[in-house]
């Protein structure tokens, strides 16, 4: 029996580390955020690399799903499969969740925003994606009567192994070593979207401790933002794994 993680993050996470850390398993395969080319056809919005994502992917939400629920690429025994939560419009069904392992990566707004604007120049609410992820996870724990598990990024970046093997034994999986490491470069799983947003990525060996500089200074605009998205993330917070 497959084991489907669908982990659910926000953008300028480190869930493309995930995904590699992951996918460093050798019992596990990984997809990339499945949903984008259905996000960006039901928007309409014009994202880098737009045409390249919409011919990568299916565009019909029904078609992803039904992947989603398929067997796991090369039929592996672990199916991780990276989530932005933005992408799950209204009108997606989400009842394939049930068949998943649903964990829930957060990071702090005030970092996911200058992170954000350092690539694309704009941001708001709907961008950072936290609202839609308070709403996913309140939506699974009404489906098991308890908090889903959460992950904070700061906690990973401080302790891997430490946060991987708790994962891990939530998950029911045993711990690899492999997942702390893995070699830089592309993979074959990464989507077509990887030349505009994965350049960090593409250059890392393992999980990077979060640097020590001052976080850049938010505009007024921004620490709106950030002060709306306070209340769902310290929610979120206090039901992380390690607190």
């Amino acid at each position: 029996m497959t084991l489907r993680v669908a982990m659910w993050s926000g953008p300028r996470n480190i869930s493309t580390a995930m995904m590699r850390s992951f996918g460093n398993r050798p019992d596990c395969a990984v997809i990339d955020e499945p949903f984008y080319a259905a996000y960006l056809a039901a928007t309409g919005l014009d994202h880098p690399m737009r045409d390249a994502v919409l011919a990568s992917q299916p565009q019909d939400w029904r078609q992803v799903e039904a992947q989603l629920l398929g067997p796991a690429p090369g039929h592996a025994p672990v199916y991780y499969q990276k989530h932005m939560t933005k992408h799950m419009l209204p009108g997606f069904g989400t009842g394939w969740m049930a068949c998943c392992t649903n964990v829930f990566l957060i990071r702090r707004p005030e970092e996911v925003i200058a992170s954000y604007r350092e690539k694309s120049g704009t941001v708001d609410l709907a961008d950072i994606g936290i609202v839609r992820q308070a709403e996913l996870f309140d939506q699974e724990a009404d489906r098991l009567g308890k908090p889903p598990l959460v992950l904070d990024s700061a906690d990973v970046t401080a302790s891997p192994a430490d946060m991987l093997g708790a994962l891990c034994t939530a998950l029911g999986l045993a711990f690899s070593p492999a997942m702390t490491a893995w070699p830089a470069g592309r993979r074959a799983s990464d989507g077509v979207w990887a030349p505009a947003w994965y350049d960090q990525v593409e250059r890392s060996t393992g999980f990077a401790p979060r640097s020590d500089r001052p976080p850049v200074p938010l505009s007024d605009a921004g620490r709106r933002i950030a002060d709306a998205a306070g209340p769902y993330y310290s929610r979120l917070s206090g039901y992380r794994l390690g607190r």
